[in-house]
């Protein structure tokens, strides 16, 4: 983290800036909207605030993208966000005026203003090349003008900002945020002058959010798995986001697939039908989740999921047995991975008891001060066993006194509701400059 703040390119954590100097503060009041995108699905969001931290009223609709326009070209993609848009408003009964609104887009981007932005490259899903380098908020204005609406960006933010944007709107000891779904990432409020990249850059404030991007981390202390090390060859961008491919929910039940089909490999504990093995992404991290948390004593889930998703029927009681180890030990894995990136981020800005990191001692000091970490991703909210491990390793590592002060707080909703809100505060901001 320290390497990423010195220099651009100075570290696998890019440590990016987001140009957000000032969150929501409660003060915020009227109608504003955002959009979404950060996987295969995008969410469109009409929320109206009243003063003092109180969201009145909000509306959330969800929409797949149709695969061919993940590989197909920008003016396509962002023309099919722009009409989604249109339509949502339509059917809200909202003018199609112009309101403020917030664009989160959760792929890396170098911010050139808050609201707007180049692309440096896109993960998961996407590959569309000729939109790497392009300012994504402009191509998101240009489809609003071509779909006949009257709004521009405001904000541009990634998922984690906007779920830090809308803890922080609840509770001000919200110091960092972090998504643990499909993909996994984290910011912070850091100080101007621990930026050294950016010394002399003007702003209105002493803080920035700053986007970690901590998804590709290669950790020199733990060696990738031969599973780990097929899984990225197997996908278009290999040995990149090592560290997203140990712990988020696109990867992790791909994972469990390779340890069993090399099981299969090896031996003949799943009998001799082991075809459905070989198809990559077949076992979904649900499914894993569902097998880690079967608790019958036959395992009747496991082999439920065994024969239905992977075409193993009639699978030994001890070979499920052996199933849900794997599982859990792959679980188990990217919890305590996950916790350990989030302490990281406690002891960078001091409240971990380390005196950021000049110690290896954690002690309590001073005042005891309450951490907040605003936390969404349907990983952690919808996996217990995934949170219980992380927060068994945030207890382990930070001592049982540190972390009773450190509360991961879940954000429904954070990272498209937080955009809303801060495409209010700047627009307000803005107003009130121009007065």
């Amino acid at each position: 983290m320290f390497a990423g703040l010195a220099s651009d390119g100075g570290s696998k954590v890019r440590m990016l800036l987001t140009c957000v100097d000032a969150l929501p503060d409660g003060s915020e009041e009227g109608i504003s909207y955002a959009i979404d995108l950060g996987g295969t699905s995008f969410r469109v969001l009409k929320v109206e605030l009243g003063a003092g931290s109180t969201i009145i009223n909000r509306k959330v609709e969800h929409q797949p993208i149709p695969e061919n326009l993940t590989k197909g070209t920008s003016d396509d993609l962002f023309n099919f966000i722009a009409s989604a848009l249109k339509n949502f408003i339509e059917r809200e009964g909202g003018e199609v005026e112009e309101r403020a609104l917030g664009f989160t887009f959760s792929f890396p981007v170098r911010q050139t203003s808050i609201s707007s932005g180049t692309l440096i490259r896109w993960t998961k899903e996407f590959s569309i090349e000729e939109a790497v380098g392009k300012d994504v908020a402009q191509c998101l204005n240009e489809a609003l003008a071509r779909n006949g609406l009257n709004m521009k960006v405001n904000v541009l933010v990634n998922n984690t900002v906007g779920t830090l944007a809308l803890g922080h709107y609840y509770d001000d000891d919200t110091v960092a945020a972090v998504i643990i779904g499909a993909g996994t990432n984290a910011c912070y409020i850091e100080r101007n002058d621990a930026i050294i990249k950016s010394l002399g850059r003007v702003t209105n404030s002493e803080r920035t959010v700053v986007n970690v991007e901590w998804g590709s981390f290669r950790p020199p202390q733990i060696e990738l798995t031969p599973y780990d090390i097929c899984f990225n060859n197997e996908t278009w961008n290999y040995y990149d986001q090592g560290f997203e491919k140990m712990i988020s929910g696109v990867y992790l039940g791909e994972i469990a697939r390779l340890v069993f089909q090399k099981m299969a490999e090896e031996s003949d504990i799943f009998g001799t039908a082991v075809d459905g093995l070989s198809t990559p992404f077949v076992l979904s991290t649900p499914n894993l989740a569902a097998i880690r948390e079967d608790d019958s004593p036959d395992l009747r889930e496991v082999g439920k999921i065994l024969e239905e998703h992977l075409k193993l029927p009639d699978v030994p009681l001890k070979t499920r047995k052996l199933v849900a180890r794997v599982s859990d030990i792959i679980t188990r894995r990217a919890a305590r991975l996950a916790a350990a990136a989030i302490v990281a981020i406690l002891q960078k800005i001091g409240c971990d008891g380390t005196l950021c990191g000049s110690t290896q001692v954690r002690t309590m000091r001073g005042v005891r001060r309450r951490t907040v970490v605003a936390i969404e991703g349907g990983l952690f909210e919808g996996y217990s066993v995934f949170r219980e491990y992380l927060n068994e390793a945030l207890v382990e590592i930070l001592g049982e006194e540190i972390a009773a002060t450190v509360s991961l707080r879940v954000m429904e909703e954070g990272s498209g509701t937080g955009a809303a809100l801060l495409a209010a505060a700047y627009s307000s901001a803005r107003q009130k400059n121009s007065e």
